[in-house]
């Protein structure tokens, strides 16, 4: 089922896919001329935070999970990255180092772009220059929706909201849109909604009783998206 017309998922979710999208070809052929493919297996770092950035890193396939840590080693997921899209650029527009983690949620196929090249591109590129601003905006935006979620909703409705948001991330990597699988951990999922990992099981197991989802091992199957709608209380 489509959530279109019923969850505003652009309140919610980066647009960066865009970014790189039908650039000039010159552009493109300049941006990626030193780019090179990594392979990394589930967990492995992409970047830590504190670190200076070398480059940046486009999203080919697999997921990727933007992270903090506390002074206790409790982890905070600010963002999950699917294919498509970038990570890695807001440290080196700032000019500073990385302001948080980044590692690998499953099998994922990253390309690196160096540094230099985005930086050559950028400064030449209207187009590129344009698409950054516009797409650093709409994050902030989600940002905030973020903190505001965090700060008045229930863990339930965070959790509902969060798995609508990861089902459409999700999509990609399916034939089906009927037949979405979240392959998250009960951890990272307790990591991104912001609470622990025995509320994230027994809110699953209350969702599973009432027909709102059913569970694979770790795989969680969305069959009622529009009761994860009315549960996340998202406006």
């Amino acid at each position: 089922m489509s959530i279109a017309g019923i969850f505003p998922i652009k309140n919610w979710d980066f647009d960066s896919e865009s970014i790189l999208m039908d650039l000039p070809a010159d552009e493109l052929t300049a941006l990626t001329a030193h780019q090179s493919i990594h392979n990394y297996d589930k967990g492995e770092v992409i970047f830590r935070e504190g670190a200076f950035p070398s480059g940046i890193f486009y999203i080919s396939k697999g997921m990727a999970k933007k992270f903090k840590v506390d002074k206790e080693g409790r982890e905070q997921i600010i963002y999950v990255a699917g294919p498509g899209e970038l990570i890695g650029y807001h440290a080196i527009l700032s000019e500073d180092r990385y302001p948080d983690s980044a590692a690998a949620l499953e099998k994922s196929k990253i390309i690196f772009i160096p540094k230099e090249d985005f930086l050559r591109v950028l400064a030449k590129s209207n187009v590129l220059s344009k698409r950054l601003l516009k797409t650093l905006s709409h994050e902030f935006a989600v940002l905030i929706n973020g903190l505001t979620l965090v700060a008045k909703r229930s863990v339930k409705e965070r959790l509902a909201l969060q798995l609508i948001v990861m089902r459409e991330k999700y999509k990609v990597n399916n034939h089906s849109a009927n037949i979405v699988e979240i392959n998250l951990s009960r951890d990272d999922l307790a990591n991104l909604v912001g609470t622990t990992k025995e509320n994230v099981v027994r809110i699953l197991t209350e969702f599973e009783n009432e027909g709102i989802l059913k569970r694979k091992g770790r795989k969680i199957i969305v069959q009622k998206v529009k009761h994860l709608v009315e549960i996340s209380n998202y406006k």
